[in-house]
């Protein structure tokens, strides 16, 4: 039986989805949304969650005795095997929250770990139970957590743990070396927590290892059973407590630790459940890292429906293996692996003869159905066409969530169609706690917004005048997007030169471009300050022109550059291999496969090739009506992909422009040697 918390009204108008507050209006800015259904809410709202113990213990109390945290215990290491899932119960969870919460609790009043005004904990690993049973162990004792990115390198680890003043690490076995070898450069650290047991052999050696250098090497269990010993009960949390502090993955300079308290994720909890259908034992997939407030605070939400969460393996490869186990009900996402979800499932069903023909007569007959009406299944081409992919997922989906990056109106139509269950567009940062809008469920038309502001949110849209962006501009209003509520926080630790740049007048300012639709709906139109002006007095607007050629199914990534010296933009685009190799195949002759690396990276290399990519590229500009300046003239094609080892990637999967530029300088300054282009689509 679903249960809904916080249901739409039955009979509820698509075309008013915000509502303008009156008196708000003010020259050079638009005038304060808020959600045209639910209005706006805050920390006095009657039945509203104030801190994150309430979280934990609504969900406690709907059964005790119900799963909490899953996982794939490993059955075989030659070769790698895992198991199903094995749960830890609420019941268990809260156990073990009390004893960890207990020793640090223990372990900082008797100094053997020293705060620095903050008793701050820190967190380094991939998604896995022991995550949250740490942080879970923080809210109930009045910790501070701090998530270290798994991926971080190594300048940014040292960086925050100095920052954030951090005595005690939980961490995996793996990076205990990484943290035993900086520790002259953070002499905080006094003690890591291994989240694995340790063999007899690593265990004396890093022991050892530790006494040289003054840090205490703990596992899990140890501090587990340190805490039974000093058992106490959870302590009283407050709504201004501050309960984590969340470093931003910055494009350019150090992370920002943004200060968040109990009350601005709890309450952005709450804002979640409006709408929020779910079944007894709602399951969650958890593979987006829990280090981004975005995963968080799905979690915690899940948590406050009395749902459970399956973590994958930390495998990327084994996740649709985790799915076929899980079974997920809620799978949070990213338009980087819903792309490559819609591309293979395009180029699987997009094939010559009946079975051709068959997918797109489902395909079009259910996006006409729910253009028209807002209805995603269909009695017989769900049950012929659209089976297997709902399978590929578990079969049991209901949400889909994506956020981080823009996402075309077409790959979340036709997700929608082929999931059979909701797939829900939002928008959040670290500074709101992942929350601010998302669209609503039976929107017929929100493919490509962002929707409505949260229950939790304001919104206006103040004129960024540089850009051409202004509250006056016709049809709809645009500006820069600022955004207030409960949830937002109010400073960054020990920062206060961002702090004044981001916060004004209590308004957060995002640094994100958005239009309001006349329906209410906001949508993300670009970003403020990455622009670039070419020779000829054009303004680009580079992330945005990414995004327009994102859609095209042979992107698999792209970085668009532009030189103010110069009239033309330029690219590499990393091919998506699933599409390339029929592609390839088909001009130079021989049959390559997607697998056939070597013979890929021989391919990109062919003139005629490249001219083909691009010919793509140009066809997907005119689709968008990109203005003649903004297309890209010229490409170099490379399969070595962007990445957050090399630092052309941040840990959130954005492009680091002046490291990808770097990477590939050598190919672009040669393109651009060429000279002048002729035509849309010149020399290669």
């Amino acid at each position: 039986m679903l249960r809904t918390l916080i249901p739409l009204p039955e009979k509820f108008d698509y075309a008013n989805q915000s509502v303008v507050v009156p008196g708000t209006k003010r020259p050079h800015q638009t005038a304060h949304y808020r959600n045209a259904v639910f209005g706006l809410i805050d920390v006095n709202t009657p039945g509203i969650f104030k801190t994150l113990p309430e979280v934990f213990d609504t969900g406690y109390n709907m059964s005790p005795d119900a799963r909490l945290l899953g996982h794939r215990p490993v059955v075989s290491t030659e070769p790698l095997k895992f198991g199903p899932y094995t749960w830890q119960t609420y019941r268990e969870v809260d156990l073990r929250r009390r004893r960890i919460g207990s020793a640090l609790h223990s372990l900082f009043q008797r100094g053997h770990i020293k705060a620095d005004g903050l008793e701050t904990v820190g967190i380094w690993s991939q998604n896995r139970p022991e995550w949250q049973l740490v942080e879970f162990a923080l809210h109930a004792y009045g910790k501070v957590g701090v998530s270290l990115y798994d991926t971080l390198g190594r300048d940014s680890v040292e960086y925050i743990i100095n920052h954030a003043q951090l005595g005690i690490i939980f961490t995996t076995a793996d990076h205990i070396p990484a943290l035993l070898k900086m520790s002259s450069k953070i002499p905080v650290l006094k003690m890591i927590v291994s989240f694995d047991p340790l063999n007899k052999q690593a265990r004396d050696a890093l022991f050892s290892w530790g006494e040289t250098v003054n840090v205490q090497l703990k596992e899990l269990s140890e501090i587990e059973s340190y805490g039974e010993a000093n058992l106490i009960d959870p302590l009283p949390a407050s709504v201004d407590q501050i309960a984590s502090l969340c470093y931003t993955s910055g494009t350019t300079g150090h992370p920002k630790g943004a200060v968040l308290t109990h009350g601005n994720l709890a309450t952005s909890v709450y804002s979640n459940l409006f709408c929020l259908e779910y079944p007894p034992n709602f399951r969650l997939m958890s593979y987006l890292p829990l280090a981004h407030i975005y995963e968080r605070v799905v979690e915690l939400t899940t948590l406050a429906v009395g749902g459970c969460i399956g973590f994958f393996t930390g495998d990327p490869l084994r996740l649709l293996e985790d799915a076929q186990y899980l079974k997920p009900h809620f799978f949070p996402s990213v338009p980087r692996v819903l792309n490559r979800v819609y591309q293979s499932a395009m180029a699987a069903g997009d094939v010559p003869g009946v079975k051709g023909a068959l997918f797109r007569m489902a395909v079009q007959t259910k996006l006409d159905q729910l253009h028209a009406t807002g209805i995603n299944t269909h009695p017989i081409w769900d049950r012929l066409v659209f089976r297997k992919i709902r399978a590929v997922l578990g079969g049991d989906l209901m949400l889909v969530s994506t956020g981080s990056a823009p996402i075309s109106p077409e790959v979340i139509d036709f997700l929608k169609i082929a999931f059979c269950c909701e797939v829900t567009e939002g928008y959040g940062m670290t500074e709101n706690c992942g929350t601010c809008a998302h669209t609503f469920k039976g929107d017929p038309s929100c493919g490509g917004t962002i929707g409505p502001p949260q229950p939790v949110n304001e919104l206006k849209l103040v004129d960024v005048p540089s850009m051409n962006y202004t509250s006056e501009d016709k049809p709809n209003p645009r500006g820069e997007l600022c955004v207030r509520g409960s949830n937002c926080f109010t400073s960054y630790h020990k920062d206060e030169k961002n702090t004044t740049e981001t916060m004004k007048d209590g308004w957060v300012h995002t640094g994100d471009v958005a239009e309001v639709d006349s329906y209410g709906r906001f949508k993300i139109i670009d970003r403020v300050k990455n622009i670039m002006k070419l020779a000829q007095g054009e303004y680009v607007a580079l992330e945005q022109v990414e995004n327009m050629y994102s859609a095209c199914p042979i992107v698999q990534q792209i970085y668009v550059h532009g030189d103010s010296l110069q009239s033309y933009l330029l690219a590499v685009v990393i091919p998506d291999p699933v599409v390339l190799a029929p592609l390839a195949s088909a001009i130079i002759g021989n049959n390559i496969t997607p697998e056939n690396t070597e013979a890929l990276k021989e391919a990109v290399k062919d003139p005629r090739v490249v001219q083909e990519v691009l010919n793509r590229l140009t066809k997907e500009a005119k689709r968008n009506q990109l203005a003649g300046f903004e297309f890209v003239k010229r490409i170099h094609l490379s399969m070595n992909a962007f990445n957050i080892e090399e630092n052309t990637l941040t840990p959130t999967l954005k492009l680091r422009r002046k490291d990808a530029y770097a990477k590939f300088k050598t190919e672009l300054d040669a393109l651009y040697a060429l000279g002048e282009p002729n035509g849309e689509t010149s020399k290669l």
